[in-house]
Parts: C-alpha cells; structure tokens; sequence
C-alpha cells in the first residue's frame, strides 16, 4: 500500500530527517514553535531538537534574514520560514543583494545555503497584504533558485535538495495546498531543480501551471476532456531554473500554451515561459497563447471578490477551451469552489 501524507506532513517529515541526518541545519521564523507549527510543517521539531537549533524569530524580517545569512557563511544551514511572502519584502536587500551575490562577490570562496519558505495564497480573508504572490520577483534575480511544488511528494523532495544545495534558495507554498495528500516514501529522497513533471498526456492545449494552480489545472483537465478537448498539463516544479525543453516539446505537439500562475500576469512567470516558448519556436509553427492569473488589482478580502479575482477549475477551462475552439464556441464549465478553499479557516 502507498503511504499517503499531506503536503504539510511531508514538508516537516523532509526537515527532521534533514536535521537529524545533518546537525548544522536548523530552522527559524516567527512562530515555528506555535502549537501549530506553521500549518503542522514545524510541529514537534522544537521538542526533538531543541531551541537552539528551532528558533522563534521576533518581527524583523530584515535583521533575522541577516542572521541566516550569517549563519550559513558560519557553516549553518538555515530554513527561514515566513508564514506569507508578503512579509519577505523587508529582507530584500538581504536576499538580493547579499544572499545572491555573495558567493560571487568573493571568489566562490563561501557559499550561502539558506532556504527561505514562504507561504503566498488566498482565503480566510487575506487581504491585500498577505496574499501576494511575488515569486517573479526572485526568479528575476540570479544567484537565487526558486521553487514552487504543488504535491507533496514533490515537496518533501524539493525541499531536502534546496537544505543540501549550496546556493540560497526560495522556496514557495500555497497556503491551499498544505491539506492536498499523496503518496510520499519514508526514505529520504532529492526531486532535482530544473526538471519539470508532465501531469496529464494531451495533444490539443498544453496548460503550464504553477504551484498550486496544478490543482486547479488537472480539475480544468477533467472538464475539458469532458467536451472533447485533451489538455496536457506541465507542473514546472523549479522556476529558477526553469526547464523549458519539457514545455516547448508539448507546445510545439499541441501549438497553444495557456499558462496559469498564482501571481499577477505583468512580467510575471507566466510572462517569462511565453517568452522563452515563442523565442524557441519562431519560424517553426503557428502558437495561440494566453496567461492567466490575478486580476489586475489589489489582493480583495471579501470570499465573493475573492472568487472573482481568483482563476480556478472553470476559468482555466473555458480559456483553453477557446484556445481549442475559439472564442465564440458555447462552453459553460461548471464546478464546485475547491473544498480546500471551502474548508480553510486561518490564519495560520
């Protein structure tokens, strides 16, 4: 029998094993020793290990991410959790002009292995400054891996390679998919950066989603083929590196690439596989694209906004749907709200 975990469960299951294999890993952030370990990925690990190596951070972002950095020049490993992405935005300087420069600065003589999760995603009324996805923002910066699985197998292995890696790497969750389940092996095991995974074979449309827009992704999959249209569905996993040889494959099979991304569609990573897709298949073939993703607007509180800002199952079937057969083709998906956003409480 397979042995199922949720995505939460096989992020904290990837950290004890990183720390008892490893004694220079160790994990700080506001609140990963609350009684709710960050959503149960810290649970426990302050009991098993001690506060000097599970530490409960002050707010300030800036001043605790300078001690990682230190701390991983000193030969630590840290794990940086920061319960919404929002809040990374007071360690920029950090990140981008010392954690991902450092390495090059001096010669290749230290390195900085820090890893810094983060948790973006809507629900429970989060609001303009806690729901922002801005994973572009990094994939933006070189030095810096960035890295946004949407299963839980994919996450336990995607986080024991970012913990061994040498470089600083960000790492992105949904809130939504901390409850998602999957087959997850005990053993310790690495998902390699720059490798994506094709979900779902299609010829007609190939659908890049990423993090957990894949949830959303293989819902639109079932719905399309449903009114006969076969969607292949691409989770690109890494998003720094980007493996664009698996995208442009099926695009250059299906010719029509919908991206659907867990951000804002304006120079974001949606923007960036369109990109490289049309530049690598120019000449060859006529491609249809489209993106989709946050309207364009603040981040709303309000469940009836939120599910108008949002993109889901439906929207993302009825845009590859006209991608297919047109804009003017009838196509009327209807789908129930997903039952995580139904079921989520926060606000942790």
């Amino acid at each position: 029998m397979q042995r199922m975990l949720t995505y939460a469960e096989a992020l904290r299951e990837a950290t004890e094993q990183a720390m008892t294999r490893d004694p220079s890993v160790m994990v700080m952030g506001l609140g990963v020793d609350d009684f709710r370990g960050i959503y149960g990925t810290t649970l426990g690990l302050q009991a098993k290990f001690g506060p000097k190596r599970v530490i409960d951070t002050p707010v300030a972002e800036d001043a605790m991410t300078g001690i990682a950095i230190g701390a991983a020049l000193a030969g630590l490993r840290p794990i940086h959790v920061h319960i919404r992405m929002d809040f990374v935005l007071l360690a920029m300087n950090q990140l981008i002009n010392i954690a991902a420069k450092y390495h090059y600065m001096v010669g290749g003589a230290l390195q900085v292995p820090i890893v810094v999760r983060s948790i973006i995603g809507r629900s429970w009324g989060q609001g303009a400054q806690h729901s922002q996805g801005l994973h572009a923002m990094f994939m933006h910066v070189p030095g810096l891996r960035v890295v946004a699985p949407s299963t839980p197998y994919d996450a336990k292995g995607c986080l024991l390679a970012s913990i061994r890696d040498n470089n600083p790497v960000m790492f992105v969750e949904h809130r939504m998919l901390h409850g998602q389940r999957g087959y997850v092996p005990e053993d310790p095991y690495e998902v390699p950066f720059g490798r994506a995974r094709v979900l779902a074979r299609g010829n007609d449309v190939t659908i890049v989603a990423v993090s957990y827009m894949v949830v959303e992704a293989l819902r639109a999959q079932r719905l399309l083929r449903e009114a006969g249209v076969d969607a292949e569905v691409i989770d690109p996993i890494s998003l720094s590196p980007l493996d664009t040889e698996t995208i442009i494959e099926s695009v250059r099979r299906t010719g029509r690439l919908l991206v659907a991304d867990c951000a804002w569609t304006n120079c974001g990573a949606s923007a960036e596989i369109i990109a490289r897709v049309l530049e690598a298949t120019q000449g060859e073939r006529s491609i249809m694209v489209r993106r989709v993703g946050f309207a364009p607007t603040t981040c709303p509180t309000t469940r009836n906004l939120e599910d108008l800002y949002y993109p889901d199952a439906t929207s993302l079937a009825r845009t590859a749907f006209a991608l297919v057969r047109g804009p003017e083709a009838p196509f009327n998906p209807v789908a129930p709200l997903a039952p995580e956003v139904m079921e989520f409480k926060g606000p942790f």
